[in-house]
């Protein structure tokens, strides 16, 4: 399944999603590797297969396979950290805030690509996955390294999108 099936196999009533992921499919504030590594780590956060193997099609030629690799890195890490630090965050005893995470998180440090570029896809995920500690942690990193705001803010918009196509398509199957 390609990007353009994907946008197909969206319903009339969601087509502002539809318009979104084709808008943002020609984004170009981020780099191509920023772009469809956002795409691909956000699609396999959200755990919707149509939308992960669409994705995964569609950037399978746009991306290294290190970068694949990374995006699913990204993906996966953050499914752990998410609901760690939310966790820690949302809990009122202050105990858990000072206590070491004590879970590796190796990748981190050593991604396998840029690491502005793994943080940035790590931020995109913390927001599919609704962390606020997390998406502070990544946007002060991706700011420092450069990035603007307006390139933040497009990660996140790819992240909304991805997760909005995802929503819809488990809402349809479960009608069918």
């Amino acid at each position: 399944m390609s990007l353009d099936a994907l946008r197909d196999a969206i319903p009339d009533y969601a087509k502002d999603i539809r318009l979104n992921l084709g808008t943002l499919a020609s984004e170009t504030s981020l780099s191509d590797q920023q772009k469809y590594g956002t795409f691909l780590a956000s699609a396999l956060a959200t755990g919707e297969p149509t939308v992960i193997r669409a994705i995964a099609a569609w950037t399978e030629d746009k991306l290294s396979p290190e970068a694949a690799t990374a995006a699913k890195s990204a993906a996966a890490i953050m499914a752990m950290n998410n609901v760690y630090y939310r966790a820690t965050h949302l809990m009122h005893s202050e105990d858990y805030k000072s206590m070491p995470a004590r879970l590796r998180m190796n990748v981190i440090g050593s991604p396998g690509v840029d690491k502005l570029d793994f943080e940035l896809w790590s931020l995109a995920v913390s927001a599919i996955n609704g962390c606020g500690m997390c998406l502070d942690s990544h946007e002060k990193v991706v700011r420092k390294g450069g990035l603007a705001a307006d390139q933040v803010q497009t990660a996140i918009r790819i992240a909304a999108v991805v997760n909005a196509a995802a929503a819809i398509l488990q809402s349809e199957a479960s009608l069918s």
